[in-house]
């Protein structure tokens, strides 16, 4: 049995953590204020505020086989590792492929550049890879080969309040034509939500050190939209437009308002959806197929309301305009 610490543990990724770790049999106490939500049945829940010094004094006097931090602010890992360090027998972080200073070529493993650390505690939406970098070095210094980061790619499943990779089984669920981006030999990669919580149990377990890039299979945009269809069962129209127009109409890549997300147009995105895994895969990563992924984001997908306000994607009266350019 694992003694288990999650900074955090209320949200999604570090929910997942802790639902797995519990059923597995550890002993699971989440850190968090606690505003995101419950933790799941069968975790201790301390309530904490990162941003104040003694956030961490109910958990500094006891001894953590792993501890695993989900923190983007360099301020809250710097405490962190200052205060629990000392007693934690390792340590996951979970960083991001946002790390990186080039997204351009198709391949690039743990071994390339990162962006400059961020220097102070707090780092801005804009200042996001930085800011992860900053919270990397920071636990490297205090914990050396005590410590797995994480680097995450694009997560998919259910609980994502992205509303990115649901939006396509939720759109094909839906009526009327498909306006999609004409680019379906782009890569995509990502990773179940279950999946990756699975692997950062086993970093603590095996006690990785190091960098691991922690992605999905490289899928092309085309053949997870032809998934996304078989899933939700659409037999409707399927309108591919041009990336140049989808600009210039005002269609935003990746994520957020008219938007289509999973779509990255321009060389300088070639490489942030097909970096190399393999490190992780020889570390016991294990990848679920892409349609058990979509099923689940279908199923929750419904259960939101297929027809709600969304934070990725479409609207239905933004795609009907376009599709009647």
């Amino acid at each position: 049995m694992t003694k288990l610490l999650i900074l955090g543990g209320t949200a999604w990724l570090g929910g997942e953590v802790a639902r797995q770790a519990i059923e597995r049999g550890d002993e699971v106490t989440c850190l968090a204020r606690g505003g995101a939500g419950a933790v799941p049945d069968g975790a201790r829940l301390i309530k904490a505020d990162r941003d104040r010094p003694d956030a961490y004094a109910p958990v500094a006097e006891t001894d953590w086989d792993v501890v695993l931090d989900v923190s983007r602010q360099p301020g809250h890992v710097r405490g962190a590792v200052r205060a629990l360090g000392p007693r934690a027998g390792h340590w996951v972080f979970v960083s991001t492929a946002s790390v990186y200073a080039d997204n351009s070529r198709p391949g690039m493993d743990e071994s390339d550049e990162l962006l400059p650390a961020h220097p102070g505690d707090t780092a801005a939406a804009a200042e996001y890879g930085e800011g992860k970098v900053a919270c990397e070095q920071a636990c490297l210094e205090s914990l050396g080969d005590r410590v797995t980061l994480a680097r995450s790619g694009l997560i998919g499943g259910r609980g994502d309040f992205s509303d990115r990779f649901g939006y396509w089984p939720a759109r094909f669920a839906a009526d009327g034509p498909v306006l999609v981006p004409d680019a379906l030999d782009q890569p995509t990669q990502t990773i179940d939500v279950r999946d990756i919580a699975a692997w950062l149990l086993l970093a603590g377990d095996e006690r990785l050190a190091g960098p691991y890039n922690v992605f999905g299979e490289q899928i092309s945009l085309g053949d997870v939209l032809a998934a996304a269809r078989e899933v939700a069962g659409y037999r409707g129209e399927v309108v591919p437009v041009a990336e140049d127009r989808l600009r210039a109409e005002g269609v935003a890549p990746w994520s957020g308002p008219k938007s289509l997300p999973l779509w990255l147009p321009g060389p300088e995105y070639a490489g942030f959806m097909s970096r190399n895994a393999d490190r992780a895969v020889a570390a016991g990563l294990v990848r679920r197929p892409l349609a058990e992924t979509l099923e689940q984001a279908l199923l929750e997908e419904r259960e939101r309301g297929l027809d709600r306000e969304r934070k990725a994607g479409l609207s239905p009266v933004e795609e009907r305009d376009l599709l009647a350019l």
